[in-house]
């Protein structure tokens, strides 16, 4: 099997191990026919992202411990659901994406574009 792909075109870079994100809780921002919500944008996560997220009803903040999640704060990546760092894209308030760990199919959602202009330098 080949790698996974980033919206780059190079092999797919881990987003976080710590806290552990991805659809799969490897790391990165993979995804399968499983995955319907599509978890492909690796994004570091704002104060105003969370909060917003919060309002639409995903609370990211809160631990759930019986679940293995310690909850997100500012500074940490995640692994957003395509359409969700979308509409918060469009509501003025998308976290910074990491390009090298962002998912190409993202870019059935999104568009390169917009990635790009909100994309930050990866650093591990």
């Amino acid at each position: 099997m080949s790698p996974a792909r980033n919206v780059k075109g190079g092999e797919l870079q881990v987003c976080s191990l710590a806290p552990l994100t991805g659809f799969m809780r490897d790391g990165l921002c993979q995804t399968g026919p499983q995955d319907l919500g599509s978890h492909t944008v690796c994004a570091l996560m704002t104060g105003a992202f969370l909060e917003y997220s919060r309002q639409c009803g995903n609370d990211l903040v809160t631990p759930a411990p019986e679940y293995g999640f310690a909850g997100l704060k500012p500074g940490d990546r995640w692994c957003l659901c395509a359409a969700r760092w979308l509409e918060a894209a469009e509501a003025g308030v998308a976290p910074p994406v990491i390009l090298d760990a962002t998912h190409e199919r993202a870019l059935r959602v999104v568009a390169l574009a917009d990635l790009e202009y909100h994309a930050r330098v990866a650093t591990p």
